[in-house]
């Protein structure tokens, strides 16, 4: 099996796995294209250093989720569903950078088949791609938090569970 992780070839990646949301879902959150690590693991944010589901489970005051299932009930537990802003790019590895021939996912379904009230975008790369595809289409606004990749070295954990709590926190109650 040939590794793209480091490669400086472009791959057409196709996502490949649904959205996570059901119909009492009220929040989405974007990401941009789910990581190589996330498709190798067929779910969200699988790359060990992305602090994402730490920063979910603070917020939320639960237990880290260890599994695809411990992760899938926190979410519907809290009424949140995931996708991403992208369907289908030309990418090198998870470089958000290097994302070319963007084909947008079609997010109406999901707003239509459920509660969502609201949409945070996880990154300028999914606010990016929010904006320029999605969001007239759909008629709302999201709210760009900063990224939780281990690239977004910016930022302290400490500092991300302050900014998305303090957004995402209020929806909730």
């Amino acid at each position: 099996m040939i590794n793209n992780t480091n490669s400086k070839t472009s791959t057409h990646v196709i996502h490949p796995f649904p959205p996570l949301y059901d119909n009492e879902s009220k929040i989405l959150i974007l990401g941009s294209l789910p990581s190589v690590k996330s498709r190798e693991q067929m779910f969200f944010y699988g790359h060990p250093q992305n602090r994402f589901w730490k920063v979910l489970a603070s917020i939320l005051d639960e237990k880290l989720p260890n599994n695809i299932e411990e992760k899938s009930n926190m979410l519907h537990k809290h009424h949140i569903a995931l996708w991403d802003a992208i369907y289908s790019c030309d990418i090198i590895g998870s470089s958000d950078s290097s994302i070319k021939n963007v084909t947008p996912t079609n997010l109406t379904p999901i707003i239509e088949n459920s509660n969502i009230s609201k949409i945070f975008c996880n990154g300028a790369t999914s606010g990016k791609y929010y904006k320029k595809y999605q969001s007239v289409t759909l008629n709302m606004p999201a709210e760009v938090l900063p990224s939780t990749s281990p690239a977004n070295a910016a930022y302290s954990l400490e500092k991300l569970i302050s900014i998305w709590g303090s957004s995402i926190i209020p929806l909730l109650e």
